[in-house]
C-alpha cells in the first residue's frame, strides 16, 4: 500500500498522538482534580497541561490544521502561564510554514527532535520466530497497577525515572481509548505495550521490559499482539513516535515502519523562566 507522507498523514498521525494525550490529561483530571489537569482546543491545536514536569504538557497541531493568530498564541500562552508551566509547541513540519518565524519572533527556539513513523497495517508482516513461553494479553481493568508496576520496572535503572514511569502508567492504563498489554514469562509479568486508537489510527507506545527478563523476545510479542489487535478493531495505519537514530526508530525500522517526519519541539529560551530544564 503506497501512502504518501503529505498533509493529510500528518494530520491523521498528529492528532492520534493529541487524542491519546489529551485522554490521558482527562484520567488524571479523574483521579486527580486538584492536578489542575485540563486540556483546551485553540486554532485546531490542543494545548494541555498535566503537571509542569509532564512530558503532556504542551500544545500538539499547532499550524497543522489551522493557522493561529496572534490573539490565538496569547490564548495558549495564557493557558500555560497561569499554571506556571513550561510552554511548548511540538510542531509538524507540515504544518503552515508561517507557524516557523510566528515562534521565533515570539521568542521561541528549537529544543527537542522527535522521528514520527508510520506503517500501513495491511503491509505489516510478522518477522522472526515469537518466544512461545512469552504470553501476551491485554489487561483487565483490576490489573491496572501490575501493569504501571511492571511498565515502572523496566526502568529500575533510575529510580528517579523509574518513579514518574509508574505515575504515568497508573493513569495510561486508565485512560479512555488505550489497551494496556502485559507480557508474561512462567506466568510473571516482565514487560509492557501500549495501543491507543483514534479513527483507524493505532499509536504504538509504553514498552518497557524489567532488565532481567531482556533477551526473552517480550517486545516482539508484544509488537505481534498489538498488531492482530489493531487489525482487528479496523485500524489501518499503525505510528510510533522515536528519537532520531535512536535503538527503538532502528527497532521499528526493522518491523517495517518508515519514517514520515522529523517533529521539531519549540519552547521559549532559557532565559524565560515558562521554559523548564
Amino acid at each position: 500500500m503506497l501512502l504518501l507522507s503529505d498533509l493529510a498523514l500528518s494530520r491523521r498521525l498528529e492528532r492520534t498522538e493529541a487524542s491519546a494525550n489529551a485522554h490521558f490529561v482527562e484520567a488524571r483530571a479523574r483521579a486527580l482534580p486538584a492536578s489542575r489537569a485540563q486540556w483546551i482546543e485553540v486554532a485546531g491545536a490542543y494545548a494541555m497541561f498535566d503537571g509542569v514536569q509532564s512530558p503532556c504538557t504542551q500544545t500538539f497541531g499547532l499550524g497543522l490544521f489551522q493557522m493561529p493568530m496572534a490573539e490565538d498564541m496569547d490564548r495558549i500562552e495564557e493557558f500555560f502561564r497561569d499554571r506556571h508551566a513550561p510552554i511548548l509547541h511540538e510542531v509538524s513540519p507540515l504544518a503552515d510554514p508561517a507557524v516557523l518565524p510566528l515562534l521565533s519572533g515570539r521568542g521561541y527556539r528549537p529544543v527537542e527532535l522527535t522521528t514520527v513513523m508510520f506503517l500501513p497495517i495491511a503491509d505489516w508482516a510478522a518477522t522472526g520466530t515469537p518466544n512461545a513461553q512469552v504470553k501476551v494479553r491485554a489487561i483487565a481493568e483490576n490489573e491496572r497497577e501490575i501493569w504501571a508496576d511492571t511498565s515502572a520496572a523496566g526502568w529500575s535503572e533510575s529510580a528517579e525515572i523509574a518513579d514518574m514511569i509508574k505515575d504515568l502508567g497508573r493513569v495510561i492504563a486508565a485512560a479512555e481509548g488505550n489497551v494496556p498489554f502485559l507480557a508474561e514469562l512462567d506466568g510473571e509479568p516482565i514487560a509492557t505495550g501500549n495501543l491507543a486508537i483514534h479513527e483507524g489510527v493505532a499509536l504504538f507506545a509504553g514498552a518497557s521490559t524489567i532488565p532481567a527478563s531482556r533477551r526473552h523476545g517480550a517486545q516482539q510479542a508484544l509488537l505481534e499482539h498489538r498488531f492482530q489487535y489493531a487489525r482487528q478493531a479496523g485500524c489501518d495505519l499503525a505510528m510510533m513516535c522515536t528519537a532520531p537514530g535512536s535503538a527503538s526508530q532502528r527497532n521499528a525500522e526493522r518491523q517495517g515502519f518508515r519514517i514520515a517526519y522529523t517533529r521539531i519541539k519549540w519552547g521559549w529560551s532559557l532565559k524565560d523562566p515558562y521554559l523548564g530544564s
